[in-house]
């Protein structure tokens, strides 16, 4: 017995040799395996940001290790040097070449690091190195003699110029460099940034931030610095003269293989802008382009102006490159600068025709296609015409639900104004971002075989609009739509008369209100470790209805409720509320949670809500251990067989998601999930399905699932699969709803029970 584990022990050691990468370095060589960095003070100190600080100099990066094992570094010595065999080009290319002690400068690394704590104050540090030694590797251990950063004291001005020491000190107050603030070479490059954009906005053209000097006065007494700024004694003249803008010409028909000059071409003038071209090749009238240029003659210039102007241009979705131009004026007068917008236009139709199959994780599977047909300039205003054909057909191949099919088709026309369209005036905004209306009249015919027909007729008249990069709103106050269910089968009929609510809510079907949605993004912002995303969305439906008919004299109640076209009209309060946090980690891994809340509240003339306006759970963008809209509400079991394409909703939603996103290799992806949540039906709603909302209840019926996904992303494109089992099941006897005792892989009939595999575009959220 002692000889097996002493042959054990010593193939596992060869083995973990093997995988550390340790076993084939070359003769005499040890594998660098990191650096630690240590300080030494007397005094009380953040240590976290001085380490920090420290470890952004130490170079290189060691080779990767997961657990002490470096496949990638046995990968490419196991190779050897040049490899004959397509596995060994491949071992060799996917590996990772030892980074060896030999490279690494300790003396050299130490001086950096002392650099680098300068730059944040620790003007006297002190920095020595150690190496430890092992059998195959080393690493380095960076001792910093540090002491506490030195403060700034005041900032002082002597600005030579008198127009720019006017304009400085009016905005000291912005100052980033503020008394009392530990030293930092970043906060005094940022204030140079700060200062120069401010003057650039001024008229200073040829401003540049190196033409700013902070001057350093330090008290080694006191541990602090006194800032004076000045300008650089010698300036070139155009540097201190203020622009204005002298002619602005505008070519939208411009391409890269003509001149920029604008010689033989026809002009037409408007609002002292020259507009050059053929007339009959003006594809955007001129007027509708003068909304968007905010560099105007005889103003002076602002670079916030020309950002303005480039991005409302692109925006416009008309042209493939904007560029505007400045060229210094010398025969009209000093300071003058002549703007050339060339503008390169797109093809004004595109069609565009896409198939696919989709899978959805309820077993309905079946072909899909699209037709894009798109006019960038419709009427001469920029105004985008987007008509769009989508057909699709589905069917449940397997499963409880084996031969339910369905199939549909949706024609939708959107036109898109580039601008506000109100029957009142707007004042123009300096906001980069162009603001556009949106008109929306579709019609979907939807046929559930064996069930029913359903046409619904759509129409939206809203706004969209940006504050900023962040910030993003958009309202519909006209959403009107209407549906009407034909060709009810009997089987359907028995289900609706089985269902009070199911059957209230689809009678329920003409829905004239508005919308109004929030969202707040940090996701564009990529060097940012935790990122934020909030979504807020509000829906009304039903008051002018009720209150014409209220000035009529009609009486309205739920008992007996209003009509328009034949239809009960709907009408109700919705509110949706989403937040999500995105930790981004090492290695590009990310750490993704999100929370949803919503509540929905049929009053007057409904009593539920509409079918196409509930709340529903489970599915690939939900709680993906469950079967699309088949969780909820409360502890009600919905038995997706039994009831095909008919889920139930509810008027409360609560859910939360906790993702784990990691790399596999190259553009394949992995994730570990868990997933929970259910919706409810208000305690005053008189359907009698599940249990209804109650604050001292709902954690104890919440759904919840886990599982692992792989996803293919390469950028542009994301697919997902998803594979999911459930951990909680809220529908079961209430201390019997946790399931984890029952997990069994090597039980065909519970994974044909609980394992549920999504498949999906794009990340769940």
């Amino acid at each position: 017995m002692k000889h097996l584990i002493y042959i054990f022990l010593t193939l596992a050691s060869l083995l973990f040799a093997a995988c550390s990468g340790t076993r084939h370095l070359p003769a005499g060589e040890k594998l660098y395996t990191g650096a630690e960095i240590r300080l030494e003070t007397a005094e009380k100190l953040n240590k976290r940001m001085i380490k920090a600080t420290a470890s952004g100099a130490v170079r290189p990066t060691p080779n990767k290790s997961y657990f002490g094992f470096r496949p990638k570094l046995s990968m490419y010595t196991t190779a050897k040097e040049e490899p004959k065999t397509k596995l060994g080009r491949w071992l060799k290319k996917t590996g990772e070449p030892p980074v060896l002690m030999s490279s690494i400068k300790p003396g050299v690394t130490s001086e950096i690091i002392d650099a680098k704590l300068f730059n944040i104050g620790i003007f006297k540090s002190f920095t020595e190195s150690k190496t430890i030694e092992k059998k195959r590797s080393a690493k380095v251990i960076y001792t910093s003699h540090v002491h506490k950063p030195y403060l700034v004291k005041e900032l002082t001005y002597n600005i030579s110029d008198d127009s720019i020491r006017r304009l400085i000190l009016e905005e000291k107050d912005e100052s980033l460099v503020k008394p009392g603030d530990d030293y930092k070479l970043e906060v005094l490059k940022n204030e140079r940034m700060r200062i120069d954009i401010f003057l650039k906005n001024k008229g200073y053209f040829y401003f540049n931030p190196d033409y700013l000097l902070f001057k350093a006065d330090t008290s080694n007494i006191n541990h602090d610095v006194a800032f004076k700024l000045t300008l650089k004694d010698s300036l070139p003249k155009n540097a201190l003269t203020v622009y204005r803008i002298n002619k602005v010409n505008i070519n939208q028909n411009y391409s890269l293989n003509e001149r920029r000059s604008q010689n033989a071409q026809d002009t037409i003038m408007l609002q002292n802008m020259s507009f050059y071209g053929n007339p009959e090749r003006m594809a955007i009238k001129p007027e509708v382009l003068a909304r968007s240029i905010y560099l105007r003659k005889h103003d002076i210039f602002s670079r916030q102006n020309h950002i303005i102007t480039l991005n409302r241009l692109m925006s416009m979705g008309n042209y493939k490159l904007v560029q505007v131009n400045f060229v210094e004026n010398n025969d009209s007068g000093p300071g003058l600068l002549d703007v050339n917008i060339l503008m390169t236009p797109m093809p004004k139709h595109t069609f565009r025709a896409e198939i696919d199959m989709v899978s959805k994780s309820n077993n309905y599977t079946g072909p899909r296609m699209n037709l894009n047909i798109l006019n960038r300039n419709t009427f001469g205003g920029a105004e985008l015409l987007n008509l769009n054909l989508a057909g699709s057909f589905e069917a449940q191949l397997a499963g409880k639900g084996e031969n339910l099919y369905s199939y549909s088709y949706n024609p939708q026309l959107e036109l898109t104004f580039p601008r506000f369209m109100v029957p009142f005036h707007i004042n123009r905004t300096n906001s980069i971002y162009l603001p556009k209306t949106r008109l929306i009249l579709s019609y979907n015919y939807l046929k559930r075989v064996n069930y029913f027909d359903m046409r619904t007729f759509r129409f939206e008249y809203g706004f969209k609009w940006k504050e900023n990069i962040r910030k993003e709103h958009e309202l519909n106050p006209i959403a009107i739509s209407y549906t009407s269910v034909g060709n009810k089968s009997t089987l359907f009929t028995d289900l609706l008369e089985a269902n009070p609510f199911l059957k209230k809510s689809y009678e329920e079907q003409f829905i004239a209100g508005g919308n109004y949605s929030y969202t707040y993004s940090e996701q564009m912002l990529t060097g940012k470790k935790l990122q934020s995303y909030f979504h807020i969305n509000t829906e009304l439906a039903g008051n002018v209805l009720s209150l014409a008919k209220a000035i009529d004299g009609t009486k309205i109640s739920s008992a007996d409720p209003g009509k328009v076209v034949g239809s009960i009209y709907s009408q109700f309060a919705k509110l949706s509320v989403d937040g999500r946090s995105y930790y981004n980690l090492k290695n590009k891994n990310k750490l993704a949670v999100r929370v949803f809340a919503g509540v929905a509240k049929p009053y007057g003339n409904s009593s539920t809500m509409p079918y196409t306006k509930q709340f529903f759970a489970g599915g690939p963008n939900s709680i993906r251990a469950f079967q699309i809209n088949s969780v909820g509400p409360g502890t009600f079991f919905q038995d997706t067989g039994k009831r095909g394409f008919l889920q139930l909703g509810g008027d409360v939603k609560l859910e939360t998601n906790v993702e784990y996103r990691f790399n596999i290799y190259s553009y394949f992806k992995g994730a570990l999930f868990v997933d929970a949540g259910n919706v409810w039906l208000l305690k005053s709603n008189p359907a009698n399905t599940g249990s209804p909302f109650m604050f001292s209840k709902f954690m104890n019926e919440m759904a919840v699932g886990t599982g692992f996904g792989l996803r293919v992303d390469v950028s542009f494109f994301i697919l997902r699969f998803d594979l999911a089992m459930p951990l909680r099941k809220p529908w079961l006897e209430e201390n019997s709803r946790w399931v984890t005792n029952q997990i069994n892989f090597g039980s065909s009939t519970w994974r044909n029970d609980n394992l549920v595999l999504n498949v999906a575009i794009g990340y769940p959220f």
